[in-house]
């Protein structure tokens, strides 16, 4: 490859004016942007073989959504994700599955020399992964969801000392997910109306003999089962929404358990 065409994107200017000086006298061509929105109008409008693109710009994630619309337009371009957080456990696994390297900073100019040099001359092209909101997600596996939160709660002495089948187990949990799907469908700012589901639920779980603690810890393994099912879906979740996704899943959630617990009051103040 001749010249190599650079995106950088980066609202550090003393960052990015760092990277752009030293790519262009290594005879890159170099596309700086300073935000998430001239960084999509460039990945649209233009080719790059290469992205490097800082995560936090300036709330938490923002690279996510650059980097997963530089994968989705430009599959063969290689992406390199900059950070300023050493420890990045939790989300290795979301950022690697759509950037190739990570780079903590401050960057090593001799290190992103070496890694390109490397990189692109091993870079296969990637099959494009559909990107999938995460209601479609949840909606597409919601068996699979339910499958996992019964096997987990099938665990639990506590949950499984009042014996019954798998069916009545179950109650209206697909009743509850579905309405988690239309809550994260909703517009910005949107109300939701209180879940009929978990009221339902909740007089269900009181006429089985449930206790109050067992109602939460069941809500508590929904969401664990909810998140492991988009843990399995990384490759195909579009990072543009997810975070705020997984707020307005554990909102929802919370929201459901609360309308279930208070059946519970409603019933005692009844007898």
């Amino acid at each position: 490859m001749g010249h190599p065409r650079v995106l950088i994107v980066d609202d550090d200017d003393a960052v990015l004016l760092m990277l752009e000086e030293a790519l262009k006298r290594d005879g890159c061509e170099v596309v700086a942007a300073t935000n998430v929105r001239d960084a999509l109008r460039a990945i649209a409008t233009e080719n790059f073989d290469i992205l490097l693109s800082d995560l936090h710009m300036p709330q938490a994630g923002d690279g996510f959504t650059v980097v997963s619309a530089m994968r989705h337009t430009h599959p063969d371009a290689l992406t390199v994700v900059l950070s300023g957080y050493p420890a990045l456990d939790e989300a290795m696994a979301a950022i690697m599955s759509q950037a190739d390297e990570v780079l903590t900073k401050p960057v090593s100019v001799p290190d992103l020399r070496k890694l390109m040099k490397e990189k692109l001359g091993l870079h296969e092209v990637r099959k494009v992964v559909k990107m999938e909101a995460v209601a479609s997600i949840l909606e597409r596996a919601s068996e699979s969801t339910i499958s996992n939160w019964l096997a987990i709660v099938e665990k639990d002495s506590e949950l499984t000392a009042i014996p019954m089948s798998r069916e009545a187990r179950t109650g209206h949990l697909p009743r509850l997910l579905a309405d988690i799907i239309i809550r994260l469908r909703l517009p910005p700012d949107s109300v939701m109306k209180p879940s009929i589901a978990a009221r339902d639920h909740g007089l269900l779980r009181l006429a089985q003999g449930y206790s109050a603690p067992m109602v939460v810890q069941e809500s508590r393994v929904l969401q664990v089962s909810i998140f492991s099912t988009l843990q399995d879906n990384l490759r195909s979740v579009d990072f543009s929404k997810v975070l705020l996704d997984v707020v307005t899943i554990a909102d929802e959630v919370d929201s459901q358990l609360k309308q279930a617990i208070a059946t519970f009051g409603v019933r005692q103040n009844a007898a």
